[in-house]
């Protein structure tokens, strides 16, 4: 749990990406406690709109992942959305492919799951080239399917949790490529942070830039003299100004005093500068 109890008392329901058994619901069970009510969607938007509609008190949204990268379309959501970054969630990603009990490997015919997990579980997948693989839009609604309409011969590519909620038994473990996998989740809310200054350790920003020579320096400097650690930067192309760019940075400090300082400078050196979320560093 990363943020205070009286917080974590208000909340009553949390949007995920996904149904239960997916990442997003391990990282929910992991933040939170097991007493928060899930509200599974499919999609980020339909998360999103669950938020700013107030169905649920907060999402929480995969932000990036040690092996892919970042997750664009996100950025873009929580800045066109006016979200707030209230805290973040590192997981651990171990992908197993599961089945009805009863089958092996060999009875399989095709394997389903998230494009993602596909594409990170390549290598052990090219050992069954008969084996048909198809794309879905979650992991864990894939075996949950499999499970509702017992389906056999068909197998996902899920956590240990999901094989544990909808009874699959696990065919092989850990078969991601690169065996440390590991995402970054944030927590979004529709307002600012809940957090004391003296717990804030690091803050995500957005901004724009003049299109000259040495502006991005220029932000980059003073972010170093005001001691801050730059962790993240990302560029997002602004869809309505052809080749103009917003960027999305995360910073990392020991006071906040220092983080002040550069966000005062930065509203006068930057344009349309935001801060995207105040929050608790979750790799201390």
């Amino acid at each position: 749990m990363k943020i205070g109890t009286f917080f974590v008392y208000m909340i009553k329901r949390v949007s995920i990406q996904g149904v239960k058994g997916s990442f997003h619901h391990i990282v929910a069970k992991h933040y939170f406690d097991e007493h928060v009510e899930i509200d599974e969607c499919l999609s980020f938007d339909k998360l999103v709109d669950h938020l700013i509609t107030g169905q649920s008190d907060v999402a929480i949204m995969a932000i990036e992942n040690s092996i892919a990268g970042s997750i664009i379309p996100n950025y873009a959501l929580i800045d066109k959305n006016n979200l707030h970054i209230i805290g973040e969630h590192y997981l651990d990603i171990q992908h197993n492919l599961m089945a009805l009990p009863g089958q092996t490997i060999a009875d399989i015919t095709e394997v389903h799951s998230h494009p993602m997990a596909l594409l990170q579980c390549k290598e052990f997948l090219k050992k069954y080239p008969t084996i048909k693989l198809i794309e879905d839009k979650d992991t864990a609604e894939t075996a949950e399917r499999i499970n509702k309409n017992n389906l056999k011969g068909i197998a996902a590519i899920a956590s240990k949790t999901a094989a544990d909620i909808f009874n699959l038994e696990i065919l092989a473990e850990g078969i991601q490529t690169i065996k440390e996998n590991e995402t970054r989740f944030v927590i979004v809310k529709t307002q600012n942070s809940v957090l004391d200054e003296s717990e804030i350790n690091k803050a995500s920003l957005r901004f724009e830039l003049e299109h000259k020579r040495g502006s991005l320096a220029s932000v980059l400097n003073v972010l170093s003299d005001c001691r801050m650690s730059l962790t993240k930067i990302q560029s997002l192309p602004k869809i309505e100004t052809p080749w103009k760019y917003a960027f999305f940075v995360d910073v990392t400090f020991l006071k906040y005093k220092n983080f002040e300082k550069a966000k005062s400078i930065l509203k006068i050196m930057a344009q349309e500068f935001k801060v995207l979320g105040e929050y608790k560093n979750a790799k201390l």
